[in-house]
């Protein structure tokens, strides 16, 4: 196990994964029928993030196979020195060791998560929720097949069926050595994990997205955007929570009013700040905490700001560091904006659901970090890399 599996290897245990999982997709869904029968929530987004359908197959297919169509990560010269005394160095990426993956609800993590970790020369841990047992069972015992036809050790990912109480002395006192953990899932299970765990944490989950209606919007533009930012997929962490718009927008009113009639279309909850209270068809907030919050349901909140330097400073003030966006004619105007917000991924004249590991060109995502070490946003296979120093002398000291 301490000897890294080669490109080849790693690559035929994902294709070997790809074809179980075509060829057990049945097994599968009827596992994940048997969660979502015993899953007693009215939490819509938990339930999507657990449901696997045909179409969630298909793409847990292709995400390992376009894993194994990519370059390796490892051992990629990043920088190279020739000291004075003739020695040579180097700094090249290397894996990380052993990375624990702490997830709820989501079965796909499971394939799209431990096959970038895998891919990146990882051993794995994966700590599912009881919620998504039988799924998650299903898919390791796959993983361990594919492993074993490719005379590789089953070791390589292992699935922790622990309870609470046991996660919590695992991670204060790891049985196996333990380099990087990756909490996916909500804000109580992130300040869990940070709590009690003793290595490295790559916050993930969190999102709390603003869009930014200028008053030099294209105002067809920016309710489109809207729309879709919040009302595509409300589970996921890039959909948009708050929208604020400019005092001096034109056709303010007739904008709101259209905006409002749409998102009531979606069955969106409306809740507006003080200048824009008593529009039709919305509740005034009741409290100013509810600029901080994640949604993750059919809820908006709409407020007002006088310009661009105020809107970059509210959403600076209650955003999560995910993804805000400016709707803007205005290159000059999106640039400070851009500039000058602090999250993992800022827009222009886009919806903030692309910020996503597959639509962003890394072909899937172990995670979307709002973080600033060690990486900030999607982490791709490129970026599940640690890194080593190489010096190669004749001799020399010092």
């Amino acid at each position: 196990m301490s000897i890294t599996l080669s490109l080849e290897k790693r690559n035929a245990v994902l294709l070997c994964m790809a074809e179980l999982i075509r060829q057990e997709e049945s097994i599968l869904l009827s596992a994940n029928d048997k969660d979502l029968t015993s899953f007693e929530s009215g939490d819509i987004a938990m339930t999507d993030r657990l449901k696997v359908n045909k179409k969630k197959v298909g793409e847990m297919i292709l995400s390992l196979k376009q894993l194994a169509a990519q370059d390796d990560p490892l051992y990629v010269e990043r920088f190279k020195f020739t000291h004075d005394n003739g020695l040579e160095i180097s700094n090249r990426t290397a894996p990380f060791g052993t990375i624990m993956i702490i997830y709820e609800s989501r079965p796909d993590v499971t394939i799209e998560a431990a096959g970038i970790a895998f891919k990146s020369g990882n051993k794995i841990l994966l700590k599912g929720g009881k919620e998504s047992l039988n799924s998650n069972l299903v898919l390791v015992n796959l993983w361990h097949k594919a492993l074993e036809a490719c005379d590789c050790s089953k070791e390589w990912v292992t699935y922790l069926n622990y309870s609470r109480e046991e996660t919590q002395r695992f991670l204060e006192n790891p049985s196996q050595k333990l380099d990087l953990i990756v909490p996916r899932g909500g804000e109580k299970l992130i300040a869990f994990v940070k709590t009690h765990a003793q290595c490295p944490v790559i916050v993930s989950g969190r999102g709390n997205n603003f869009v930014y209606v200028s008053h030099e919007a294209d105002l067809q533009m920016a309710l489109d955007v809207i729309v879709n930012a919040k009302t595509t997929k409300i589970s996921a962490c890039n959909a948009v929570d708050k929208v604020i718009i400019s005092r001096d927008l034109p056709r303010k009113m007739e904008f709101l009013n259209h905006l409002v009639q749409t998102l009531r279309k979606y069955n969106v909850d409306i809740i507006t700040d003080a200048k824009l209270a008593g529009l039709e068809g919305t509740t005034k907030m009741d409290n100013e905490s509810v600029w901080y919050e994640e949604f993750l349901d059919y809820k908006i909140v709409i407020g007002q700001v006088p310009d661009v330097d105020e809107a970059i400073q509210h959403i600076n003030t209650y955003g999560g560091g995910h993804s805000a966006a400016i709707i803007t004619v205005n290159e000059e105007e999106a640039s400070v904006f851009m500039q000058s917000v602090d999250s993992a991924a800022v827009y222009h004249n886009a919806s903030t659901r692309f910020t996503d590991g597959g639509q962003f060109g890394l072909g899937g995502e172990l995670a979307i970090s709002t973080d600033k070490l060690h990486q900030r946003g999607p982490i791709g296979l490129q970026h599940l890399v640690t890194n080593k120093w190489y010096v190669k002398g004749n001799g020399q000291v010092r």
